[in-house]
């Protein structure tokens, strides 16, 4: 609950690829420990960031389409933190530096990412046997390290395939077949592991910074999984799938505010009859291991847990799709045998009272977005500010949502405009059209209010960081330097949480499971 006792704070929303660095993309080194310290000084509470799973240019460089469900993400691994434990050399780094830019270069910085890697693999090959962090970190996550670090080997001795292309024993995980690949890649293997174990240590010396000085880390779980992962290659059963492995229906969510004719994800959909009779425990392995790493997890698509749209997999929108019930409290009874789980439920869209009903029976959070208020329906919106439960989190918007500058200038009407002015107080315009949605959100009665960073730099729409339903064109944006964090930013900022309330803060390490 986010409500008790008065309970109030403030965060901001910006996945650790938005940084900046010399290495073409953001990290987990000193560009996100300097903005530690930046949370800290704007008296902010929660850091929020997008999923950290593995993905690549294969599956459009979304965070919400990854390899594992489990894994994090190797371009997230700080070449300077490397350097810093003795892993690689000043002038390695030096030989990898890219030129500065404002959107990132996936392709270039996975390719300098990779070769550091293996860089730094190669020669601390023969001491990882006797590393004892390392060994642990393998034992302690063995449940689904073998075999994401067994198929990100494969996919790579394989030409990147998909694992439908691979050899038809090894796509059935024949015994004799990874008996015979395992020993083959016994080196490739390890180097998977070894880049999970730094990605882990780095985002956990991240996570600790944050709890010396008095900040949360709310991570964000997708509900669906890739086909090609390595979740649905080593539990075929858990999904829906024909005797090849192919997809039989497929993810996705009817018309909305977003695309006309819905979103086809094309995500395998989960066979919830399978996991029921496992008693759920894919899931509260995932759930748990989510919680190890973040304070509170945001459960993106939590409506698909009541209910869940289900297109066949040949149709071509998602139009064609039709509602299916979900596997609904089993699961969070299931979950929470560990205690109740410090989950935000993604309830945007369509939402039925079967969605709210589970959402409220377990305690968790709603969101609600600001730009989705204002219209004919002002009155009756759940997102109005004046109309938000204080058990929710608020945001100005999302990372779906186009920048609020962007929004003002582009998609409101007079009279959007004109209601926004009205409750704002004061004059607005595409100048200030963000720092009014996000002074109401943090007014509001909600226990949380997140703006995401482009809001609070009140950037245009060309810092949008995804759109929906598209491709191409996403994900990219970055800040430029350290410059942008400035002390002016961090100061308003600050005296918008004496203002509202939003320093009465209990610290994370209370949160923490």
């Amino acid at each position: 609950m986010l409500d008790r006792n008065g309970w109030r704070a403030g965060g901001i929303l910006l996945h650790p690829t938005s940084l900046h660095s010399r290495f073409g993309v953001g990290d987990l080194g000193p560009a996100a420990h300097h903005m530690v310290r930046f949370i800290k000084k704007a008296g902010l509470n929660y850091w929020q960031v997008l999923p950290l799973g593995p993905t690549g240019p294969g599956l459009g460089n979304s965070p919400y389409s990854a390899y594992s469900a489990f894994a994090g993400n190797p371009l997230l691994i700080s070449p300077d933190l490397m350097a810093r434990d003795g892993w690689l050399e000043e002038r390695d780094l030096e030989e990898a530096e890219m030129p500065p830019r404002d959107q990132v270069s996936f392709e270039a910085a996975i390719k300098v990412k990779q070769g550091l890697i293996d860089l730094a693999f190669e020669r601390a090959a023969t001491r990882l046997d006797s590393h004892q962090a390392f060994q642990d970190f393998c034992w302690q996550n063995g449940t689904w390290l073998n075999d994401y670090a067994f198929f990100m080997a494969a996919k790579h001795y394989l030409g990147g395939h998909t694992w439908l292309a691979w050899p038809e024993k090894l796509r059935r995980r024949d015994g004799e077949a990874l008996h015979e690949y395992g020993t083959l890649l016994r080196g490739p293997i390890q180097r998977e592991k070894f880049a999970q174990y730094l990605f882990f240590s780095q985002l956990a010396e991240l996570k600790a910074l944050m709890h010396e000085n008095g900040i949360g880390l709310i991570g964000d779980t997708a509900i669906y999984v890739n086909h090609d992962s390595s979740d649905v290659w080593a539990q075929p059963y858990l999904f829906h799938l024909n005797e090849n492995g192919c997809s039989t229906v497929v993810a996705g969510v009817p018309p909305d505010y977003f695309a006309e004719f819905g979103q086809l994800w094309g995500n395998p959909l989960f066979n919830w009859p399978a996991h029921a009779a496992q008693g759920y425990d894919w899931w509260k392995n995932r759930l748990w291991n989510a919680f190890k790493v973040y304070d509170m997890v945001r459960l993106d698509h939590f409506r698909a847990f009541a209910a869940y749209w289900e297109v066949p997999a040949e149709a071509e929108t998602a139009a064609s799709g039709h509602w299916v019930p979900g596997p609904g409290a089993d699961l969070f009874r299931a979950a929470s045998q560990n205690g109740p789980l410090r989950i935000i439920a993604e309830d945007l869209g369509i939402i039925t009272p079967d969605v709210t009903r589970l959402r409220c029976e377990f305690g968790y959070p709603g969101m609600r977005v600001l730009q989705f208020a204002f219209g004919p329906d002002l009155r009756y919106s759940t997102h109005a500010p004046y109309r938000i439960e204080m058990d929710n989190a608020v945001y100005p918007a999302t990372h779906d949502n186009n920048t609020t500058r962007g929004w003002y200038r582009m998609e409101t009407t007079p009279l959007q405009r004109n209601q926004l002015e009205e409750m704002a107080g004061f004059k607005v315009d595409e100048s200030n059209a963000a720092w009014a949605l996000t002074r109401l959100a943090w007014l509001s009665t909600a226990g949380l209010a997140v703006v995401t960073m482009q809001d609070l730099l009140n950037l245009d729409e060309k810092s949008r960081m995804n759109t929906p339903g598209t491709a191409e064109g996403n994900w990219g944006w970055r800040l430029t330097g350290d410059e942008q964090l400035s002390d002016e930013l961090a100061a308003k900022i600050a005296g918008l949480n004496d203002l509202s309330g939003r320093d009465n803060f209990e610290h994370p390490n209370t949160l923490t499971y």
